[in-house]
């Protein structure tokens, strides 16, 4: 990237769920945040101040939707207003984690798909275009009447276990549920390495501990895979059953990391060597001690940079590693 993108049609803008993401992608791009000032009243209204203009200027909106959700949802919201109103020519919103992607279907009765209502509201509020990282299903694009380019992260993963010498048959790829082989299977193509999958004979968390294996880990270092780290649960109880089956050493990877509810203290106590997951998300839980951050910065700057340009951005779905 260019040490300053010379371009001024362009302008990037911040608001408050993970400003240190989007200082990097700021400077990857060449790019300077933009000045705004955004408050909280004492009853919880949020209140958006653009300090410099905006007419007619390609606008990227860089805001996580982790928690407080509902906060940052509105707070980007609001500031997709306020650039319409300043007579922005066009309004992108980056969203590296995407809250509320997981409600993507009615899984029981009566139950609401707040994915599609989120980006019913995104749309009503006049977002041009969504940048997002990892989408839980990708088929969330489909409810946008807007263009979403979806990145992935497991071609940062893979150079990430390339570089540390994890290829081969004597590495083993593992989904933590049934849901995520496409994943798997997407790092261990990287990898030169097989997949294996984690079943249970019910989903819920009661029988965690009943969890089976349907392929080979005895003798192999795994990799547990899987998009969203929420709790610790999955990838703790995922660890140790691959413990009990005679995995060597044991990895986790995942593209957003919120750590709830003491995920750090479960993590802690599992046998993984190492959590690697991307800054798409800045939270201030307790993160457990072999956790190491891979940033996003570069690949997300990269596709603002390619949409901006009218440039392609199927380049960056897929990592060459014969290349670097």
């Amino acid at each position: 990237m260019l040490d300053t993108y010379p371009d001024k049609q362009i302008k990037l803008f911040s608001l408050t769920s993970n400003t240190e993401i989007a200082e990097k992608i700021a400077k990857t791009a060449g790019i300077p945040l933009g000045k705004l000032s955004s408050r909280q009243f004492s009853d919880g209204e949020i209140m958006i101040n653009i300090e410099e203009s905006v007419r007619g200027r390609d606008i990227y909106i860089i805001q996580s939707t982790n928690f407080p959700v509902n906060d940052h949802l509105w707070e980007l919201l609001i500031m997709v207003d306020a650039c319409k109103r300043a007579s922005a020519r066009s309004v992108n919103v980056v969203i590296p984690y995407f809250g509320y992607s997981r409600q993507d279907r009615i899984a029981a009765a009566r139950e609401p798909i707040t994915a599609k209502l989120v980006a019913n509201m995104l749309v009503k509020a006049g977002v041009d275009r969504v940048l997002t990282l990892d989408l839980h299903t990708v088929q969330v694009q489909g409810f946008f009447d807007i263009p979403v380019d979806n990145l992935f992260t497991v071609p940062l993963f893979a150079k990430h276990y390339i570089a540390k010498g994890l290829t081969g048959d004597d590495v083993v790829v593992v989904s933590p549920k049934n849901s995520g082989i496409k994943r798997a299977r997407s790092l261990a193509e990287y990898l030169d390495a097989p997949i294996a999958i984690i079943d249970y004979a019910q989903q819920d968390d009661s029988s965690r501990e009943e969890g089976y294996i349907i392929g080979d880990v005895e003798g192999k270092k795994a990799i547990l895979i899987d998009d969203i780290l929420n709790t610790g649960k999955t990838f703790a109880e995922g660890a140790k059953i691959l413990e009990r089956e005679g995995a060597t050493e044991i990895y986790a990877v995942a593209s957003h990391g919120l750590f709830a509810g003491g995920a750090a203290d479960i993590l802690e106590t599992a046998p993984i060597k190492e959590i690697l997951i991307t800054d798409s998300v800045l939270t201030k839980e307790k993160l457990p001690q072999m956790l190491h951050y891979i940033s996003a910065s570069e690949l997300i700057a990269d596709a603002i940079i390619r949409i901006h340009e009218k440039r392609p951005i199927s380049p960056l779905f897929a990592y060459n590693h014969k290349e670097n």
